[in-house]
């Protein structure tokens, strides 16, 4: 395509200069840029980059499920707990926090099983039990975020070792010098640093939507805590 605007641009110049020019036929056979030519250029640090993005996007959409899953609410979770609670049923309260299966009513069902205790006693199980399903939320959430912060320093790994490549081969190339020998280096240096680029801005772009929607799967636990918590100061509780 560079050569093709070239032609052209020498042609409009002759013919504005008042020359004759001889039209030739543009080739039109150039090289194109292929991706997985590209991608083999890059030697094993590339393969080491297509690894870690598998990696890194196996747990992106097994941990979005989870989160998903997590994240569904019962509008009517609460006032049901409010009655089963005000009857005194506390055996219903606990089957029907197992049946919502969520890390919300894990929590008020620890809460509901320390009822009769004081309240700091039923609040401080509570956050426990709210920490230990936050760490099950961000589960690898801390292997994604080694990768968006690792490839692209991989990728700089291999810019650097290309143009040690590069440079090596024009030392030892002595008087006779060619682009050829530093183009291969050159190349697998380039190829190397944007294949680190994409799979880290992509990793990092993954993750941060992940602890996006952590936060508002924890936000919905501490209103429901808060919720509960009211409930048992209530003074006919």
């Amino acid at each position: 395509m560079m050569f093709t605007l070239l032609a052209v641009a020498q042609t409009a110049a002759e013919t504005l200069a008042g020359e004759n020019p001889v039209l030739t036929p543009v080739a039109t056979g150039d090289p194109q840029m292929n991706l997985w030519d590209m991608a083999c250029k890059g030697g094993w640090i590339m393969i080491v980059l297509a690894v870690m993005s598998v990696i890194a996007f196996y747990i992106f959409f097994e941990r979005a499920v989870t989160i998903r899953k997590a994240a569904k609410e019962d509008p009517l979770f609460m006032d049901r707990i409010r009655d089963y609670v005000k009857s005194g049923d506390v055996k219903s309260a606990v089957n029907y926090c197992r049946m919502t299966n969520t890390p919300s009513a894990r929590m008020i069902e620890k809460g509901i099983k320390r009822m009769g205790r004081p309240v700091s006693d039923i609040q401080a199980a509570i956050e426990n039990t709210g920490n230990i399903e936050v760490a099950k939320l961000e589960d690898k959430l801390s292997i994604m975020a080694t990768i968006s912060s690792g490839a692209p320093m991989l990728g700089f790994l291999g810019t650097v070792t290309g143009m040690v490549r590069a440079f090596w081969n024009m030392a030892n190339a002595g008087n006779n010098i060619d682009i050829t020998l530093l183009s291969g280096g050159i190349y697998e240096a380039m190829i190397t640093t944007v294949g680190g680029l994409i799979v880290g801005i992509a990793v990092m772009f993954a993750y941060n939507h992940l602890v996006y929607r952590i936060d508002k799967v924890v936000g919905q636990m501490e209103a429901k805590t808060m919720a509960f918590m009211d409930l048992l100061n209530e003074p006919n509780s």
